[in-house]
């Protein structure tokens, strides 16, 4: 389920990527202002799951639709939170490392088979999820940031915002620009790396980015993850600019620079990731 410690990868897509009904659905979801933004969604999001989680469990339930709404110059974009899919996820998760007699009990076989097949069909694309919107546009990344989504953004493109109450790291860009940029990166490390969990991790990612409309703004949003560092180390934050110098190294063949940038990059997000054994 959402952790408030998180980052999240986002789509946001032109109404025109949705069926009418959905068109006309969000447009009156974003006219009545009932999305809520970033940094209050994900709480929601979590209180959403954990209340399914508590129902009963005579069935999977069903779930209000909400999305994050952007204005991008003259388009409204929606970036839908697929709540269903969130909570097949945490059922699944809360069945794991735990004795079958306690699992049956609170998540029966029948229903971790329906949260199953519900999480197979979006990892394997299946276009069969609810109100024809196949496409998952959110993903989620507890404690820490994954190495591969910097790949899709540019060091230029970053929004931040060190207020108290409203603190936020994201950078945003035209899927066009990520497309590109995962192509590009795909292709370095397959040269130079072969079929490393790098390049396949990547690769992963640009497939998914290839699902959604080509007028599509990609978020990558530091979330809850900005709580956990100091201003002056969010204000010099340059992770995309160590992935971008790290593949043009791998490009050129200079392995030293190569590792150099990526044995920096993992130090500063291993020490985010060593808080959660303090939590």
């Amino acid at each position: 389920m959402p952790s408030l410690f998180a980052s999240y990868l986002r789509v946001y897509e032109p109404l025109t990527a949705f069926d009418r009904d959905r068109q006309v659905f969000w447009r009156k979801y974003a006219r009545e202002g009932r999305a809520l933004g970033p940094v209050e969604g994900p709480v929601r999001q979590r209180s959403a799951v954990l209340e399914a989680l508590g129902a009963g469990w005579t069935r999977l339930p069903d779930l209000p639709d909400e999305a994050y709404v952007l204005q991008w110059g003259d388009s409204l974009l929606v970036c839908p939170w697929n709540l269903r899919l969130r909570v097949a996820e945490a059922a699944l998760n809360a069945r794991d490392g735990v004795p079958s007699v306690l699992a049956d009990a609170f998540v029966p076989p029948v229903l971790a088979g329906q949260a199953k097949a519900i999480v197979e069909d979006w990892r394997s694309g299946a276009k069969v999820l609810e109100h024809g919107v196949p496409r998952v546009h959110e993903q989620i990344a507890t404690w820490g940031v994954p190495l591969r989504w910097f790949v899709f953004v540019d060091l230029e493109e970053r929004e931040i915002d060190l207020a108290t109450g409203k603190r936020t790291l994201r950078y945003r860009t035209e899927i066009s620009k990520a497309r590109r940029r995962a192509h590009r990166g795909v292709a370095v490390l397959r040269k130079s790396l072969g079929d490393a969990p790098i390049t396949e991790a990547v690769e992963e990612g640009t497939r998914w980015l290839e699902e959604f409309h080509p007028r599509s703004i990609v978020e990558l949003d530091y979330g809850g993850l900005v709580n956990l560092l100091p201003d002056d180390v969010l204000a010099g934050d340059d992770s995309p600019g160590l992935v971008a110098a790290g593949l043009s190294a791998l490009s050129r063949g200079d392995a030293d620079d190569a590792s150099a940038a990526y044995e920096k990059l993992v130090d500063r997000w291993r020490a985010v990731q060593l808080l959660e054994r303090c939590n």
